[in-house]
């Protein structure tokens, strides 16, 4: 199930799971390279976050993982908000429907 939380500056992260491991975060990553063919342009990796960047339907999106908050998506351009933020809603959803 996933939901989506607003942020201050009319963005939309969209929660696809609150309460997993970073082995989730993976298998997501993975789903999105095979089914979507989507390619990660840059990876921040800390020892409590990890947050992939990526490119879909033209705009850029970040995958994050954090190991209170779980796994989200949520778009990078605050100005370009309306449109990312149904973008990040559309790859939660089709992440919805697959099982991890």
């Amino acid at each position: 199930m996933c939901y989506e939380l607003k942020t201050t500056f009319g963005g939309v992260e969209a929660v696809i799971d609150d309460n997993c491991g970073v082995s989730k975060f993976y298998a997501i990553a993975d789903t999105l390279t095979e089914l979507l063919h989507i390619k990660f342009m840059n990876q921040v990796d800390d020892s409590d976050t990890l947050d992939w960047d990526f490119r879909y339907k033209n705009e850029l999106l970040t995958l994050h993982y954090n190991i209170f908050n779980g796994v989200s998506i949520y778009p990078q351009q605050v100005r370009k908000a309306s449109t990312q933020n149904h973008l990040a809603m559309e790859v939660a959803h089709f992440l919805e429907k697959r099982a991890f």
